[in-house]
Parts: structure tokens; C-alpha cells; sequence
């Protein structure tokens, strides 16, 4: 199980019995204002269209917390920490920090190769790919500004591969999936980006967001939250 923790513990946190919880979800973080939990790769974090599609991390988290909501969201191959609110007034004030930028996000992904140089940037437009949904891709003419710094904690020169920390400075759908494709690095198990060799290298989608920090909605205070990858 992957090592998640809250930097620095508030006193309004309840504690918590993971046994009791709905399958599917470890919950790290429940104050009367917000939940912070880690949901696995593989589960929708809202429903999709049909009925087969329903079952998803917030209908899972609303069994044990009715007046849970949604803030953002990470893809269903995605793993890691997710944030929901309590009450319409919390949603109100979390979804405008995440709308405002106002939230640091790191995520950490297994990616094809050998990255050169170990730090940099991805600047690169990018829209949907209209003809090919839910793909997107890059795109100079219409895409939107999409920003990602990385970084190289290691390589494997055995696997051939590398772990790198990714920060989103946008939040542009599928970014660090396609700015790791466009480097000519794909993120490990990637079923939609990555090329055979890279998409066989792992059985999942090898992206976890593993950093979260943001003021309480109510309190104002700073919480860091972090969780570790288990891959």
C-alpha cells in the first residue's frame, strides 16, 4: 500500500477507520470541510455516460460521506491524491483555488528512456483530437497554452527507463501524458499515447499524483498532503 500522510496534521481532522470504508479508496485526510483521499488506478473519479460507467470514486466516497463533491478530477489510469468537498460553499471556494492555480501539484511517472537534459520544460499547446476522442495532441494553430516542468530523479539503464517528478502549471487534459509523448518519453503502460514497446512495459498507466498543497477553505491554514507511489 502506498505510504500517504498530511505534512502537518490539523487538530480538526477526524480519525478514521479504513475498514469501514467503501471499497476502492484510502481515505487520508477528513475534516468537517474537505476529505483528501488516494484512489487507485482503474476507477473513474466521476461516472461516464451509461450506467455501466456509475460506479466511480465519488459515488464510492459519497456512501461514507453524503455531502461529498467533487473538485477535480484525475484520469481513470491515474492514481493518487484527489480532494473533495463538503458542502456547496467548501466546492465554491476549492474549485475557484484550483481554477485560480492556487493549489501545488506534483505527480511522479516511470517514462520510456533516458531524459536529456534531467530538468527542464514542456511548452506545448495542446486541443482535443476531434476525429481520434478522447485523444488530444499538440497543436500550434488552436491548442491551448499547456506549461509542465520535470525533473529525473533516476534512471534504469537496465529497464531503460526513467522516474521523473512532474509539475502541471496548467491543467490541461491528458498534459502529462501527451508533453511526455512529445519529449519522445511516454509514460510507462500508457494506452493512449505510448507506442507498443513503452505500453508493454508496465500493466497500468505508470502516473501517480503524489504531492497536493492548498489553504483550507475555511481556515486559511496551508495543508500539504503526500503520498507516495507504489510503483
Amino acid at each position: 500500500m502506498a505510504d500517504c500522510f498530511m505534512s502537518q496534521p490539523q487538530q480538526t481532522a477526524i480519525p478514521y477507520d479504513t475498514s469501514a470504508l467503501a471499497p476502492g479508496y484510502v481515505l487520508i485526510h477528513a475534516d468537517p470541510a474537505l476529505l483528501v483521499v488516494n484512489k487507485p488506478s482503474g476507477l473513474l473519479s466521476v461516472p461516464g455516460r451509461g450506467s455501466e460507467k456509475h460506479d466511480c470514486l465519488v459515488t464510492r466516497v459519497q456512501v461514507d460521506y453524503p455531502d461529498a463533491l467533487i473538485v477535480h478530477r484525475l484520469d481513470c489510469d491515474t492514481s493518487g491524491l484527489l480532494v473533495l468537498a463538503r458542502g456547496k460553499e467548501n466546492h465554491r471556494r476549492l474549485s475557484i483555488a484550483f481554477q485560480d492555480r492556487q493549489v501545488d501539484k506534483r505527480y511522479v511517472a516511470l517514462v520510456d528512456g533516458e531524459l536529456a537534459p534531467a530538468s527542464g520544460e514542456v511548452d506545448l499547446p495542446l486541443i482535443v483530437d476531434w476525429p481520434n476522442r478522447p485523444l488530444h495532441k499538440v497543436d500550434f494553430a488552436t491548442g491551448k497554452p499547456s506549461l509542465t516542468l520535470y525533473r529525473v530523479v533516476d534512471y534504469d539503464p537496465t529497464e531503460h527507463r526513467s522516474r521523473v517528478e512532474l509539475t502541471p502549471e496548467t491543467g490541461r487534459t491528458h498534459q502529462l501524458r501527451v508533453h511526455m509523448q512529445a519529449l519522445g518519453h511516454p509514460i510507462l503502460g500508457d494506452s493512449l499515447y505510448a507506442d507498443a514497446k513503452a505500453r508493454d512495459k508496465a500493466s497500468r498507466l505508470l502516473l501517480h499524483a503524489e504531492y497536493l498543497a492548498f489553504k483550507h477553505p475555511e481556515s486559511g491554514e496551508r495543508l500539504e498532503f503526500n503520498c507516495a507511489a507504489d510503483f
